[in-house]
């Protein structure tokens, strides 16, 4: 029988309906200003927080909608952003270093929805906003941290040569390299100069010394270069913490701005853009006296640290191995149930490894966390003075030769392992990075744009609507009914993809869509009105004239496809953003225009007897 489909093909076109309008349901409810409260470095958040918390906005008399424990963290929900502010400075100065405060938009959707995985769809910076930070980076530790990687480049260099020296110390932004004789002193300026083009030397042959200093042009480039890595490596980070459409840029000389649209955990954000953190692996100095060490009699040669429970290890100050070798990294348990970071080194670092503990095996091993912190204090530039701070995370005995691969325990909790891996996986960075500045960001392009875009697509579809119902009365109702449906798959599609973001270009592609999806069902009704001006029967009618439109309407959306694809793939920001409307409103109206359409024209008029058409 013409024009009849199957009972299991009209309820799943139906299922596909409704699977779109229950995932497009959550974008009903508004997202709440929040502040957000977690524990630092194995700190937990517990009831007794919570009611701080409770305690310290109701004395401030600072209105809230809701405190309370929402996975492992404190949220505070407000009714408006001038108190989410409030709150957000008035907890930051109670609540210690201990715990991070951070400002958050959170989704007021049911529970019932959540449990589903129903989320609402990602918005772009243009539209709701999310958190922007502004970052400082310290230009002049990366300075220091060049001249500290170059006194060991000319210990190794040196040695390499056989040429002899006493001492190679660094005083303030000079180096300064001690030798015995005029000889030694002659080769090694012609050796160093050859080897390090960036640098400044002058010999003095009265106190047989060699003194270095790096060149403006070098600073310059080491600037640079801390700028450049630091804004990679954050990119990384960023990419770990699954945020769609994030924005990462330079701003002068110094500063990177980060906007994270629709981010939901940003006091985790918070933590990890701002650690610099890197791991570096030392042996126990043994034969040293830790008692002597303890009270002020350090050798030369060792460094007195603690672990986290405070007690204190004698290192040797030879580092082993750093974490710029690290090339993979992340967190499991091991047979003890104890969380633990599985390691995977590069080949140099592999190399190193492997000849390190090749004559050490028997002796203990330090795993020293490095992090640093920013202080109060300033240089004669302007740059916030940073605290190096160490810790020794695990002491282990070197049970066998090492390679590429090895895993570390002492870490902590399973978060503080993940987070730690997070951290090595994406790369330690090149100089100490502090938030300046921290805000949530409402739409950058207005509130009037935003309105005017909204306005767009309704006005787009109401045209739309009317001039079908018009036009072609019965069958325009059935072509309106498609484009609400190609609406809600849309908007439920764009919920379900966790790196769609909606932007103010994507909204154009929606109204762009709304076109194409109406222009496939003209075809089809018109197809229909030349087979029955034909004198066709009104069964072979629709059924010839869906047919006929089909590889049309295939040819038209597939290229246009292509372009929307091609869009997606060398575009960034807004035109990713109308590539990934367009490139889904396609594929929607398609399944909308043809077999939605045919289902309903299919249940109304198919398999009857009909003389005339309303169309």
């Amino acid at each position: 029988m013409l024009n009849k489909y199957p009972l299991w093909k009209s309820l799943m076109v139906l299922f596909i309906v409704a699977i779109g309008a229950i995932y497009a349901l959550p974008n009903l409810y508004p997202e709440d200003p929040a502040v957000q409260l977690s524990g630092l470095r194995g700190i937990e958040t517990t009831a007794a927080t919570l009611d701080t918390v409770k305690s310290h906005l109701d004395e401030n008399n600072i209105s809230y909608a809701s405190v309370a424990m929402e996975n492992g963290q404190v949220l505070a929900r407000f009714k408006d952003t001038e108190q989410q502010l409030k709150a957000r400075d008035l907890l930051d100065d109670n609540m210690g270093e201990e715990y991070s405060v951070a400002l958050n938009l959170t989704p007021a959707t049911p529970a019932w929805l959540a449990s589903i995985g129903g989320t609402p769809m990602k918005l772009g910076l243009d539209l709701s906003g999310g958190v922007s930070f502004l970052m400082e980076v310290n230009m002049q530790e990366a300075i220091v941290k060049v001249q500290k990687s170059l006194v060991d480049d000319f210990r190794t260099g040196l040695r390499g040569e056989n040429i002899r020296y006493r001492t190679v110390k660094q005083v303030n932004d000079v180096i300064n390299i001690q030798f015995r004789n005029t000889e030694d002193l002659a080769n090694a300026e012609s050796y160093l100069e050859k080897q390090n083009r960036g640098l400044l030397f002058v010999s003095n042959e009265s106190n047989l010394t060699l003194s270095a200093r790096m060149t403006e042009q070098k600073l310059k480039e080491t600037r640079e270069y801390a700028l450049q890595q630091n804004i990679t490596i954050i990119r990384n980070r960023v990419n770990e913490l699954g945020v769609a459409e994030p924005l990462v840029q330079r701003q002068g000389k110094k500063h990177i701005v980060i906007e994270l649209p629709g981010v939901q955990d940003t006091a985790k954000a918070k933590e990890i853009l701002s650690a610099t953190a890197t791991i570096e692996f030392r042996l126990v100095d043994t034969e040293g006296d830790l008692g002597a060490a303890l009270n002020g009699r350090v050798p030369g040669s060792s460094q007195l640290l603690k672990e986290r429970n405070g007690k204190p290890v004698l290192l040797k100050k030879r580092v082993m191995l750093t974490g710029d070798h690290i090339i993979d990294a992340g967190s499991s348990f091991d047979e003890y149930s104890r969380p633990q970071v599985n390691i995977t080194l590069d080949s140099a670092g592999g190399n190193k490894m492997s000849s390190n503990t090749k004559s050490n095996i028997g002796k203990p091993m330090a795993t020293v966390f490095i992090e640093f912190k920013p202080t109060d204090r300033v240089d004669a530039e302007g740059n916030t003075i940073f605290e190096k701070v160490e810790e020794v995370i695990s002491v282990a005995t070197i049970q066998a030769r090492l390679g590429k691969t090895f895993r570390i325990t002492g870490a902590g909790s399973q978060a503080e392992a993940h987070n730690l891996a997070l951290l090595l996986r994406a790369g330690a960075l090149v100089a100490p990075i502090q938030i300046v500045e921290e805000r949530t960001v409402g739409p950058t392009l207005g509130a009037e744009n935003v309105q005017l875009g909204f306005q767009a697509i309704m006005l787009g579809f109401g045209l739309v609507f009317l001039f079908m119902l018009v036009y072609y009365r019965a069958f325009g109702v059935v072509a309106n009914l498609a484009l609400g449906a190609n609406l809600l798959l849309i908007i439920g599609i764009m919920s379900m993809i966790p790196g769609a973001a909606l932007t103010l270009p994507g909204m154009a592609g929606i109204v762009l869509t709304v076109g194409m999806a109406v222009d496939a069902n003209v075809l089809i009704f018109e197809r229909i009105r030349e087979e029955m001006r034909a004198g066709k029967t009104v069964q072979q009618s629709i059924h010839q004239g869906y047919d006929a439109a089909f590889s049309t309407i295939i040819d038209a959306n597939i290229t246009t496809l292509i372009a929307a694809l091609i869009l997606f793939a060398i575009g960034t920001g807004p035109i990713k953003g109308f590539a990934i409307t367009l490139s889904i409103g396609i594929l929607t109206s398609m399944f909308t225009a043809v077999i939605g359409t045919r289902t309903v024209v299919n249940a109304v008029w198919g398999g009857k007897r009909l003389d005339k058409l309303s169309i």
